[in-house]
């Protein structure tokens, strides 16, 4: 598949997404939409699939709702150590929630993603990434959260990788 459609495809899978209806059903407590923010902290690692080349580190985001019920939006940085090199990477995430029970909620996303790595290979890259965001909480203001990723470029030689992290989330009200 080229470039092209690559991105043709992709841009459709969020179009999807973002339009797709919220889980019909009987409606659960709004318990975890009360919150203005949400602070994630936690461990990461990746594993491109391009070089095989695994890392490790931590990750801190910021995520809020402009709009309850259909987007979402996390901003983080992960620093990650691994295969003789480091790497300081920047998202930004646009995501689509699902509430799946009144303590736990699904959300899919994709945004882009810089990355900055020191050591062999050092350089700058932009990356599209593609995340999917498992969040529990059993408490009102914190809980746990779990989201694998896959990110790609369209420059850099067309590097990919697969990721997760998994940490905690505290709720600001």
């Amino acid at each position: 598949m080229n470039r092209s459609n690559r991105l043709g495809a992709l841009g459709v899978a969020a179009l999807v997404v973002l339009l797709a209806p919220q889980a019909r059903g009987q409606a659960a407590p709004a318990q975890a939409d009360d919150h203005r923010a949400v602070i994630e902290v936690g461990l990461a690692g990746e594993r491109g699939l391009t070089g095989s080349t695994s890392s490790a580190g931590g990750t801190v985001a910021v995520e809020f709702t402009p709009i309850e019920d259909w987007l979402e939006m996390e901003t983080g940085i992960t620093m990650l150590r691994g295969g003789g090199r480091n790497e300081i990477a920047v998202d930004l995430l646009f995501k689509k929630p699902w509430r799946l029970s009144a303590t736990s909620e699904f959300m899919a996303g994709l945004g882009p993603e810089v990355s900055h790595h020191f050591g062999a290979g050092a350089g700058t890259s932009v990356a599209t990434e593609v995340i999917g965001d498992w969040m529990f909480w059993p408490t009102k203001n914190v809980g746990w959260y779990l989201e694998p990723s896959y990110s790609f470029t369209a420059f850099s030689g067309g590097e990919r990788s697969v990721g997760i992290s998994a940490g905690l989330i505290v709720g600001i009200p």
